[in-house]
């Protein structure tokens, strides 16, 4: 099903139904038409572009919107950075043990809190992936990225299908500061929606499925460290704000000149329920309310999340 948002400078909407043993087309399609109807009338209602990816994790429905716009990816890069470090373990090529260094080097960031602290103190990587994560700490993610190699990163989306996406600049904001809230999107690291939803999947089945697993280069008990730091997010005013108290995110938000991003997956009592991408473009420093652009952005994400919430799980 392909259907037009209510804005003509809005690109098309689209649902695909996977292939399957069963048949997800006969099972809450209605919450999903209705659910696709509902976020993009919220979406049509902003002053910036809204993009998102939306997969049922019971049915194995799959809708998005504008899924292969490339747009800036800000922090939500970090969840391939994870992913390609834990590959890299599994290899035997890092160990989570081993020191890491706090640099003075990788402090000039306005991510994170290491980037106020004195430097030539070590942590362990696994401590390094986790700060990457939970308060985004850019202080770690550039050295993690210069460990890690970003032509390996790359190589990994490639690898799983995450064709749009691009990772130039592993320090982050430390080369990206001061860019225009308009700068190009060749001028930052770059994805799409349906690439973060790809990557999310495979973790999610990378679980319990030792082949899904492999795609990541991963175990299943390496892809559970991963998905265990996401849960442990500490930025939390996204897509977790507005859900209820049964709810987990394993989620990676992203803030950048233009965006306001977040990507994860919902847990209702211990379950994987359903993914979500969203990733806002062209947010202004304002809106005509005089609110600012970041926190409506951020409100708006958490408001989408929500109705997703109660069309695919609380329904």
């Amino acid at each position: 099903m392909v259907t037009e948002p209510g804005k003509p400078r809005k690109p098309p909407l689209s649902i695909t139904l996977p292939l399957s043993t069963h048949h997800p087309e006969l099972e809450g399609t209605n919450n999903m038409d209705q659910l696709v109807k509902q976020l993009n009338e919220a979406c049509d209602a902003q002053e910036f572009d809204t993009l998102w990816y939306i997969k049922d994790l019971k049915t194995g429905q799959e809708a998005h919107r504008s899924g292969h716009t490339v747009v800036p990816s800000a922090s939500t890069r970090k969840i391939a950075i994870l992913m390609t470090a834990l590959k890299q373990v599994n290899e035997g090529i890092r160990s989570l043990d081993e020191p890491f260094l706090i640099e003075e080097e990788y402090q000039d960031t306005t991510s994170g809190t290491f980037q106020h602290l004195k430097p030539g103190f070590e942590i362990t990587f696994f401590d390094a992936l986790v700060m990457m994560i939970i308060v985004s700490d850019n202080t770690c993610t550039g050295k993690v990225a210069d460990i890690v190699g970003l032509d390996n990163v790359n190589a990994l989306c490639q690898s799983i299908g995450m064709t749009g996406t691009s990772h130039r600049d592993g320090r982050g904001s430390a080369t990206t500061k001061g860019l225009p809230w308009d700068h190009p999107v060749e001028a930052s690291n770059a994805t799409t929606v349906v690439d973060l939803g790809i990557l999310l999947d495979i973790m999610v089945k990378g679980l319990e499925e030792p082949e899904a697993a492999a795609k990541l280069g991963c175990t299943t008990d390496l892809v559970k460290v991963g998905m265990d730091i996401l849960l442990w997010q500490k930025l939390n005013q996204r897509l977790p704000y507005l859900l209820p108290p049964q709810a987990k995110v394993a989620h990676k938000t992203g803030t950048g000149a233009r965006n306001q991003n977040d990507a994860g997956i919902v847990f209702s009592d211990g379950e994987p329920r359903f993914i979500i991408v969203v990733l806002t473009d062209q947010v202004p420093p304002a809106v005509s309310s005089g609110a600012g652009g970041a926190g409506t952005a951020s409100l708006h994400s958490a408001n989408l999340c929500l109705m997703a919430w109660n069309a695919l799980v609380a329904s």
